[in-house]
């Protein structure tokens, strides 16, 4: 891969110190380019123009990407070679004439406040995993965190006299999330009862760890929540975004305001947070229908 990576790492640095990108988006760009450059048979990308990049993507659609993936895709071009011509390394930017498509907006995957309860409870506290992977459910059930923002939590983040976490999210943006007694209790738990035991004296500053003591990765977690919903009989598609969702859903129906919701899960623009609303919305017609002696 070295031999086609300079530019690329250049475009990613750059970009960096510019924007301060987290590291996985810069990681979406990384492969991105890197599957353009294979699909090129590691042909420069300075000497790509827009009829390769349409062949890309088209070949891209034929073979099973989504349009959505597609359009992500187009966004990395579009930054990569904008960068390009801004660093006078092409005359003209061949992405231009690249039109991203208009995606339906799609709701997330909903849990009911008795499907969550169920995952929450799935975990035997009678072994130590069961006990840090309850810790972790209750954490981001409590807080609505991405789970980027979970996994990277350390020690220092976390006040538990207080009860808040303070996160750093989406562009190097730092807020402070209240937790519950719940989430309280268990990291308590966790933190006595396992954490110093798996350490056995090793100084590591993650929050939650493995017993290989490692910090636990966002591919670990998901694994986990696809396990305990496998166990407690969940049939939807869920991931730890979905516990996200619910989070934002249930303060909404609960009667939360759109903007706290906002604030709390760290979105930067208020229309992100909409999108929740159809769910509480489509509930309560549900609740009318059900109720409402004439509907």
């Amino acid at each position: 891969m070295a031999e086609y990576s300079e530019i690329i790492d250049q475009f990613l640095d750059d970009v960096w110190l510019a924007e301060g990108l987290s590291q996985n988006t810069l990681l979406s760009y990384k492969t991105d380019l890197i599957h353009l450059t294979k699909a090129y048979d590691k042909r420069d990308l300075l000497t790509l123009g827009l009829i390769e990049l349409q062949n890309f993507l088209a070949k891209r659609l034929n073979i099973g990407y989504s349009a959505r993936s597609n359009a992500r895709m187009i966004s990395t071009l579009h930054k990569f070679y904008q960068w390009c011509h801004a660093q006078n390394k092409i005359i003209a930017d061949p992405t231009q004439k690249l039109i991203l498509p208009k995606l339906p907006k799609s709701l997330p995957k909903d849990l009911s406040e008795q499907e969550v309860e169920k995952l929450l409870d799935a975990p035997d506290l009678t072994t130590e995993i069961g006990i840090r992977d309850k810790a972790l459910l209750e954490l981001i059930y409590a807080t609505g965190l991405r789970v980027s923002e979970l996994v990277n939590l350390t020690v220092d983040d976390v006040n538990l006299r207080q009860g808040v976490v303070r996160v750093m999210g989406k562009g190097s943006k730092e807020r402070l999330v209240p937790t519950g007694e719940y989430a309280l209790e268990y990291l308590n738990k966790y933190i006595d009862e396992v954490r110093e035991d798996w350490l056995q004296g090793l100084k590591l500053n993650k929050l939650f760890i493995s017993h290989h003591r490692k910090g636990i990765t966002r591919q670990t977690f998901w694994h986990r929540i696809k396990y305990y919903a496998n166990l407690v009989d969940i049939k939807k598609e869920i991931s730890p975004h979905t516990l996200r969702h619910a989070f934002a859903t249930h303060l909404l129906n609960h009667g939360a305001d759109l903007r706290s919701v906002q604030m709390l899960l760290g979105h930067s623009s208020v229309s992100t947070t909409t999108i929740y609303t159809h769910i509480s919305q489509v509930r309560l017609m549900n609740l009318y229908k059900e109720h409402h002696p004439r509907a």
